[in-house]
């Protein structure tokens, strides 16, 4: 069964001082494009993190995000209690000294000056990276199921498609024989308009034979109908066949492309577009399988 590029997946988790938030969302593209955003809380695991990616996404634009809200008491920036005192005595000293008005936001001030605020280094356990990690894998299962979701949606709209072009490949066999028989009368009548003009007929019919064999699109119609039933097959085989689907519907459409050029029939030429039209359709879609 075929699967889809794009995907999206988000988990939380809560721990004791914190809250903690996965995303993932992928794209289509012709090789992994992988971002991922880390906080430094975690930055020591961001390598691990893109080979688990890499190993299962296989494909695909993916951004990967994990983000940390504080939703203990304690912080990473803790205020200086001394530093910021001695600050508000020296201010308060030096402005009645030079006669200047203190500050309208004391606060404010004071918090902007160096080192007010302490920002202490913080570190994960494996206990939280165990639950940080089983929340990635949430979110990455949710991307997956996304992907199997639009897969099957693609593949019902692929199967529709190449049901389309088999029945009008058969639209085009009544319209065979009438075609040869209109070239012939078209060529007969003007040789006849040619005055005085001889003609070997036994070569002529050797002519018109080497010329109908030249439009005959039985070797096409052939092999188009072995690519169509490739194509549903290999749809049903196991995931990563995206740019197979590829080649094969390019193959499609070169033997459909041959059969209009030798068409030389108005109800022909109009079957082998919308033949072709069918075709985009897929060929649009199958960039985004995996």
């Amino acid at each position: 069964m075929i699967q889809s590029m794009t995907g999206f997946g988000k988990a939380t988790t809560e721990l004791d001082k914190r809250k903690v938030t996965v995303e993932i969302k992928s794209l289509n593209s012709k090789q992994l494009d992988l971002s991922v955003r880390i906080p430094t809380l975690y930055k020591e695991r961001e390598m691990e993190v893109r080979n688990m990616l890499s190993r299962e996404l296989e494909r695909g634009k993916v951004d990967f995000l994990i983000y940390v809200e504080n939703i203990g008491n304690e912080t990473a920036s803790q205020i200086n209690n001394h530093l910021l005192e001695g600050y508000y005595i020296q201010i308060k000293d030096f402005a009645r000294k030079l006669g200047i008005d203190i500050p309208p936001d004391w606060f404010q001030a004071l918090l902007r000056l160096p080192d007010v605020l302490k920002h202490e280094s913080q570190e994960a356990d494996e206990a939280e990276w165990d639950a940080v990690s089983k929340t990635i894998d949430e979110a990455k299962e949710q991307l997956l199921a996304f992907r199997k979701q639009e897969g099957a949606m693609l593949q019902k709209l692929f199967g529709e498609k190449i049901a389309n072009i088999s029945s009008l490949l058969s639209e085009i066999e009544p319209y065979e024989t009438e075609r040869v028989e209109k070239i012939k009368i078209r060529i007969s009548e003007a040789l006849q308009k040619i005055e005085d003009f001889d003609y070997d007929k036994n070569r002529f019919e050797q002519e018109m034979i080497y010329y109908i064999e030249k439009l005959d699109i039985n070797e096409e119609k052939a092999r188009l109908t072995n690519h169509l039933g490739y194509f549903l097959k290999t749809m049903e085989s196991a995931s990563g066949q995206g740019k197979k689907l590829g080649f094969i519907s390019q193959e499609i459409g070169r033997e459909i492309n041959t059969m209009g050029s030798k068409s030389n029939h108005a109800e022909m030429q109009q079957i082998v577009v919308r033949m072709k039209d069918e075709l985009e359709q897929i060929k649009e879609q199958v960039l985004n399988v995996l």
